[in-house]
C-alpha cells in the first residue's frame, strides 16, 4: 500500500497561533489554559483567550489513565474532540508527549488530522533524557514535513531530570531553535533560573505557572513569553467538584 502524503492545511490559524507569541512586552506573556475535555475547552473560549494548550496529564487523567500512560490514539481522538467542539474560534495546541515513537511524517499527520496546529514534544523518556542532537535532528525532520502549518513547542526536560543549571537547558533549547522550534518549553524551571533562560534562547520561552509561585505578569516579567498549566487546571477543578459532591452529602 502506498503511503499516504501528509496533508497540510492551510495556515491562517497556525499563522494566528504564532503571530500571538511575537512581540510581547515584558510582564504580559501570553497565558495558554490547558483543556482536559470538550468541556472546559469552551469554557476557556467563553472567557476569552486567544488560543489553548492541552496538556496530556489532564487529558490522561479525564480518560481514566496514568499520566504518559495514553494510547496515541486515544490522545489523538481526546485532541481532535476539544478542536472540534471550538470549532475553529481559536488555535489549539496539543501535548503530544515525546511523539509515541512515531516517524515524523505519521507523527505531522496524526496531529494534523486532529485539527491541532501546534504540538508539544518533550526530550526525554522512560525518565531520562535523549541525546539532544538526536532530539534536535528528529525535531528537524518534524518541521522539514509540516512546513508552517504546524507551531512547534520543544519541551526541554533538563530541570525534571535532576539538573539545576540552566546552562544545560539553555543549550539545548538552542539546538531545537536551530532545528526549526517556534518555541521552546523548558517545564519546570525554576523562576529565578528565567532571565538565564531569556537571555539565552532566541524566540519564546514557555514557562508553567504554579499555585503559590510568582503571578502571571511576575512569570512575564521574568522572562516568560508563553504560560502554561499543565495538569495545574484540572486539579483544581477537580478539587472544586470534590467540594461540591461534598456539600451534596
Amino acid at each position: 500500500m502506498t503511503a499516504r502524503a501528509v496533508q497540510v492545511p492551510a495556515v491562517g490559524l497556525a499563522d494566528e497561533f504564532r503571530a500571538l507569541h511575537l512581540g510581547r512586552a515584558p510582564g504580559d506573556p501570553l497565558v495558554l489554559p490547558g483543556p482536559w475535555d470538550a468541556a472546559s475547552a469552551g469554557v476557556f473560549v467563553d472567557a476569552g483567550f486567544p488560543a489553548l494548550a492541552t496538556p496530556s496529564a489532564g487529558i490522561a487523567a479525564s480518560l481514566g489513565y496514568a499520566d504518559g500512560e495514553v494510547p496515541p490514539d486515544e490522545m489523538f481522538a481526546a485532541v481532535a474532540r476539544i478542536v472540534r467542539s471550538v470549532a475553529g474560534a481559536v488555535p489549539v495546541s496539543a501535548d503530544i508527549e515525546d511523539g509515541y515513537g512515531l516517524p515524523p511524517k505519521e507523527l505531522v499527520e496524526r496531529i494534523l488530522e486532529t485539527g491541532a496546529v501546534g504540538c508539544n514534544l518533550e526530550d526525554s523518556a522512560g525518565g531520562a533524557l535523549k541525546d539532544p542532537r538526536e532530539q534536535a535532528d528528529f525535531l528537524a525532520e518534524v518541521r522539514a514535513v509540516a512546513g508552517p502549518g504546524l507551531f512547534l513547542n520543544a519541551r526541554v526536560d533538563t530541570f525534571i531530570r535532576g539538573a539545576v543549571d540552566p546552562g544545560q537547558a539553555v543549550d539545548r533549547a538552542r539546538l531545537y531553535v536551530e532545528a526549526g522550534a517556534d518555541c521552546v518549553y523548558p517545564i519546570m524551571a525554576p523562576p529565578e533560573a528565567l532571565p538565564a533562560l531569556r537571555a539565552g534562547v532566541e524566540g519564546p520561552v514557555n514557562a508553567v505557572a504554579k499555585p503559590g509561585g510568582p503571578s502571571l505578569r511576575e512569570l512575564g516579567e521574568l522572562g516568560a513569553t508563553r504560560i502554561t498549566f499543565g495538569p495545574g487546571l484540572q486539579i483544581r477543578a477537580t478539587k472544586a467538584l470534590r467540594t461540591i459532591a461534598a456539600a451534596l452529602g
